[in-house]
């Protein structure tokens, strides 16, 4: 679903709502399936191969990049414009980078260490409710973002397997956070992040 904006024609072509592409395609649904096929197969070579950072908002921005540079000269750089999706108002574009800063800080030392399953759950779903309302760049945020989380659950010494669950359930999930109700991402996130089998942490 598209966004809703300042200017539905940001960054697009003229008399279009199509985003200017390296690739010249000017029909939004041939650049969407485009887009989708592009971003699967880097998304899958990362998921193999990630990207090495800090888990601070250089690392997202690197993700974004890698993940989109095929197609948008803006790839890895933060939105010059206000955004809203499905009744959902995402933080200002002149907020972004105070806010990410904050955010990305409290994730970047965050280790997990002695909480239960649930406790741990709560505060995945705590950064990701964070993370989604900051939607830092103009397209591709929810992508981004399920890598991200993946490589930041690994590194902790879990797993989280996004590749299989229902988007749909995920995204509802998400749009309730937004209204202040967390109980859905949370039972997401304990009912999808997978712990190890010996040296389970638990309080």
């Amino acid at each position: 679903m598209a966004y809703s904006m300042d200017s539905t024609t940001d960054g697009c072509y003229p008399g279009t709502t199509c985003l200017i592409n390296k690739l010249g395609i000017q029909d939004e649904a041939v650049l969407a399936e485009t887009e989708a096929a592009v971003v699967l197969g880097k998304a899958s070579l990362l998921d193999q191969q990630p990207i090495v950072g800090g888990f601070d908002f250089d690392h997202y921005k690197r993700i974004h990049q890698f993940l989109f540079c095929d197609l948008y000269d803006w790839a890895g750089q933060i939105r010059t414009i206000n955004i809203s999706k499905k009744g959902t108002a995402f933080v200002p574009a002149a907020e972004i980078e105070p806010c990410a800063d904050a955010c990305f800080k409290r994730l970047a030392g965050f280790s997990g260490e002695r909480l239960s399953h649930r406790g741990l759950a709560e505060e995945v779903a705590d950064f990701y409710h964070t993370v989604n309302m900051l939607h830092p760049f103009r397209e591709g945020n929810g992508r981004v973002q399920r890598v991200f989380f993946t490589q930041w659950i690994r590194s902790l010494g879990y797993d989280l397997d996004l590749s299989s669950v229902d988007p749909d359930a995920f995204m509802i999930a998400t749009i309730y956070a937004a209204q202040g109700v967390m109980d859905q991402l949370v039972d997401f996130f304990e009912q999808t992040i997978e712990w190890p089998q010996m040296g389970m942490r638990m309080t």
